[in-house]
This record gives C-alpha cells, structure tokens and sequence, in this order.
C-alpha cells in the first residue's frame, strides 16, 4: 500500500500546484487586459467571454500535458510558468496587431473575441505538444 500513498501524495500535489499555476495566469490575466472581463459578462457580452475562454483553455492544455510529461512537481512547475509567459506574450502581440481591441471587446465584437480566444488556444495547443 505504500505505492499507494506516494500516488495519492503526488496527485494531491500536483492538482493543488496546477490550481495555483492556473489561479496565477487567470489574476495576471485579468490585470493584463484593459477591460473588467467579469463586468462586461455580466452584462451578456460574448466576446468578452470567448476571449477570456480561449486563454484559459489554451493555458489550461500547457498545465494538463506539463503535468503528463514533466518528471515531478519542480519541472511541471517550471514548464507552466513558461507555458504562462508565452501565452501572455501572444496576447500582448496581438493587442499591438490589433490597437482598438478594447473598444472591440467592450463593443461586443464577437469577432475580435472570438479571434483572441481561437489564438490562445492555439497557442495553448502548440504549448501543450512542445512539452511531450
């Protein structure tokens, strides 16, 4: 039964490491964007949703496959920081490619959300398979 504990210890450790990994990219998220994502929900807007969707989806397959293929907790914990930057720095490049994303997103463009969102997913899928 001794396998049986060290499994249970590293799954523990692992989904409370990958909520704190997930909880650190969703706050620094939040504050990279010029708008209140929770407000403009809130309000029903869609694009705002499909943007913030995409990015955490996208972050959250770099968490899954790190926690699949990183051995132990230090290296899975290395990789999702990393995974976290580039997908933050996908986000800031196309906020430059796309200077009025603001207006757009808080305008209810569901195009420009849904164009943010589709590209941080997949960035997050390409983040994912380069950690196999």
């Amino acid at each position: 039964m001794p396998d049986m504990t060290a499994s249970v210890i590293a799954y523990a450790s692992h989904l409370l490491a990958g909520a704190v990994v997930f909880a650190g990219f969703f706050f620094v998220y939040l504050r990279l964007t010029p708008y209140d994502e929770f407000k403009l929900i809130r309000e029903g807007n869609v694009s705002a949703a499909l943007s913030l969707a995409g990015a955490l989806l996208g972050f959250v397959l770099t968490i899954a496959s790190s926690i699949t293929h990183a051995d132990g907790l230090l290296p899975f914990l290395f990789w999702s920081v990393m995974a976290s930057v580039v997908q933050l720095i996908v986000f800031v490049v196309l906020t430059r490619l796309m200077p009025d994303y603001r207006l757009q997103i808080e305008h209810n463009n569901i195009a420009a959300g849904m164009l943010f969102g589709v590209s941080a997913l997949a960035v997050g899928v390409i983040n994912a398979a380069c950690l196999s």
